[in-house]
């Protein structure tokens, strides 16, 4: 802890009061390292970083400084500055000399040999003036090599001396821990550091090799036998050279026979025969390639008596007359290994160069084997069941893992979210069911049909849908060329037959008209006219209705004056239920537009027990009919007693 004392103050326990800014109290450095070289210097600072006021300078620049004299206006010439410092492991980095030595080494314990001259190398590494001894490794030397000695200095007597490079030279002898190298040659490096420094090299002298490894490596003296056949020569003459023919094994004559292409090999090292037999994708027969196994098979056999067994393991040569040799194999001709006749048609090149070279035969031309083509049994494709999509259940006939059928893309894209829409009538012998009524939507973008019943109270049917999307397919249509229904088919009054139940096209919205005007080039003008027949007196109708305007010919007054009458006459029928009227009448108006089929009209009449026979309503009926089956029901509802 450092502390001084106040002005005026002694230097006395006690008098002395502690700076608190100060934290740090360690010395300062005095070394450090300048281009890798360790230099000390005059401390700046002392104990807690307080300026040092006393003299940096050293006594001997002070004395300088007392002695200096005044110089001339431009000052003495400048000395030139000392040339840097390099180290021995620097200047010396990787720079090695080589020599090439050899020593010769005593073995005792060999017949063959008495000494042994072992090659090897001197390294010299002039940046510590290490040595090391590594020998060049040899194959099946037998004795260990690499490194003899290791890298270190190497001492050269018991006086403390270690070997240097002005003690090596070529043609000299170097003792290291007893063992005496003969150098006898240095690398180009080495040659030009040692004439650099000032050293008279030896010539060169000759590498001297060991007799034992120089013998080993001289190729040995080959015997060659004269002799007519040599088994052995066959082998290393003939080895991996194989003759092949390609044959037909007819096997037609015995049941469930057949024609079977094989493959005959001729290994000429040893005289062996194999025949495999040929494969092909999906033949349905066993994997056996190999019908007759490698081996010596024979021509002609001896003469066997009554006695001797006809199966055997194995025939011997004593059994054999003659075997079957190349000479027996020849193109378009038949041979019979084993009790089975083979017809060879063909060989490989290889086979043609063997023969022409060896027998001189040149007549290889192959024999055409006609393959009758395979009767082609005709795909029969069962009945729809009706179940799922035609194209969907078509899929199972032709692959085990049926794909599913390639859709349209640019019509679907182009008539994406496009739907006519039609109301149709059940056709049925029930009258229960005459009188159920639907929503058919046909979608453009798959030709898909789907069928809604819209729910009716109190009918005792159950509605909501009534056919999922589907494609529909005309009546007699077959499975092979199965024709859809289309937009064209689709005209008011038509029957259309969906799954065995018959429908009668009733009415269409308003869109199917629009988009059958805007692609009229796409749809017959039957169609077009028929729609537009159908449609055009209900719009009229329903901007008639909008408008409150009365019909031809007829002011409103009148109306209101007949409404008024009528609903008179119709307070004294005391057995008319409104509300079952209004409910008739709406169940009628599917669309809410007001305008609904004047048959309908009477039929829900009818059924709600409404005098239709009475003069004034039946004139309130002709004065709010809209054409000639058409009527707006609404301004017939007003006539209706509350």
């Amino acid at each position: 802890m450092s502390s001084e004392p106040g002005p005026g103050l002694p230097f006395l326990p006690g008098y002395a009061f502690r700076d608190p800014m100060k934290t740090s109290f360690h010395r300062s450095q005095t070394l450090g390292y300048r281009n890798g070289f360790a230099f000390s210097r005059l401390p700046t600072v002392g104990a807690g970083g307080e300026r040092l006021h006393v003299n940096q300078l050293s006594q001997a620049e002070l004395d300088d400084l007392s002695n200096a004299r005044p110089v001339l206006t431009y000052g003495p010439a400048k000395p030139a500055p000392p040339s840097g410092f390099v180290p021995a492991h620097v200047a010396f980095d990787k720079k090695i000399l080589k020599f090439d030595a050899y020593f010769q080494e005593d073995v005792p314990l060999s017949q063959q040999e008495h000494y042994r001259i072992r090659q090897v190398g001197i390294y010299y590494y002039l940046e510590d003036d290490s040595m090391t001894v590594i020998e060049p490794f040899v194959d099946n030397a037998g004795f260990r090599q690499g490194t003899l000695l290791r890298r270190h200095r190497v001492p050269k007597n018991d006086q403390g001396e270690h070997y240097h490079w002005k003690d090596l030279n070529r043609g000299m002898n170097i003792t290291m821990y007893g063992r005496t190298y003969r150098i006898v040659d240095c690398d180009r490096f080495t040659q030009v550091f040692l004439e650099s420094q000032g050293i008279e090299l030896n010539p060169p002298e000759e590498m001297v090799f060991d007799p034992y490894i120089e013998m080993r490596r001289t190729p040995m003296r080959k015997y060659i036998t004269p002799s007519d056949f040599d088994q052995f020569k066959q082998f290393l003459t003939y080895d991996k050279q194989v003759l092949r023919f390609y044959a037909i094994w007819d096997d037609t004559n015995n049941m469930f026979g057949e024609k079977r292409s094989c493959v005959i090999h001729y290994y000429l090292a040893d005289d062996t025969v194999e025949v495999r037999e040929v494969y092909k994708q999906n033949d349905g027969k066993d994997r056996f390639p190999v019908l007759i196994r490698r081996q010596h098979l024979p021509k002609t056999l001896v003469e066997k008596t009554k006695n001797f067994p006809s199966c055997v393991m194995e025939i011997s040569d004593h059994e054999v007359l003659e075997w079957y040799t190349a000479k027996d194999f020849a193109v378009g001709k038949s041979t019979t290994l084993l009790g089975r006749t083979f017809f060879v048609y063909d060989c490989d090149e290889f086979t043609r160069n063997f023969y022409r070279d060896k027998f001189g035969i040149t007549d290889f031309q192959p024999v055409e084997m006609e393959k009758k083509p395979p009767e082609e049994v005709p795909q029969v494709i069962p009945p729809y069941n009706g179940f799922g999509m035609l194209e969907d259940s078509l899929q199972n006939c032709f692959s085990l893992i049926p794909k599913p059928p390639r859709k349209d893309i640019a019509k679907m894209l182009e008539n994406d979210k496009k739907v006519l829409r039609y109301q149709v009538a059940l056709e049925s012998p029930n009258p229960e069911d005459r009188k159920r009524r639907f929503i058919l939507s046909y979608f453009l973008s798959d030709d898909m049909i789907s069928i809604y019943e819209p729910p009716v109270r109190n009918s005792g049917i159950i509605g909501g849908k009534y056919l999922r999307k589907t494609r529909v397919a005309k009546p007699g249509s077959t499975t092979e060329n199965a024709t859809y229904y289309e937009p064209s088919d689709l005209i008011i009054g038509s029957t259309i037959e969906v799954f065995g139940h018959r429908f009668v096209i009733t009415d269409a919205d308003e869109y199917v008209l629009n988009y059958m005007e805007s692609n009229a080039e796409h749809f017959p003008a039957a169609t077009l006219q028929s729609l537009r027949d159908h449609i055009r007196p209900q719009q009229v109708g329903k901007e008639a209705a909008n408008s409150d305007i009365p019909a031809l010919g007829t002011s409103r007054q009148e109306l209101d004056d007949l409404i008024v009458q009528v609903r008179e006459e119709l307070k004294l029928h005391k057995h008319l239920n409104i509300d079952n009227v209004h409910k008739e009448l709406l169940q009628c108006d599917q669309d809410g537009s007001g305008i609904v089929d004047k048959g309908m009209f009477l039929a829900a009449l009818e059924s709600t027990c409404v005098p239709t026979n009475a003069l004034l309503v039946n004139k309130l009926i002709d004065l709010c009919s809209c054409g000639e089956d058409k009527i707006n029901y609404r301004d017939f509802l007003k006539a209706l007693p509350s």
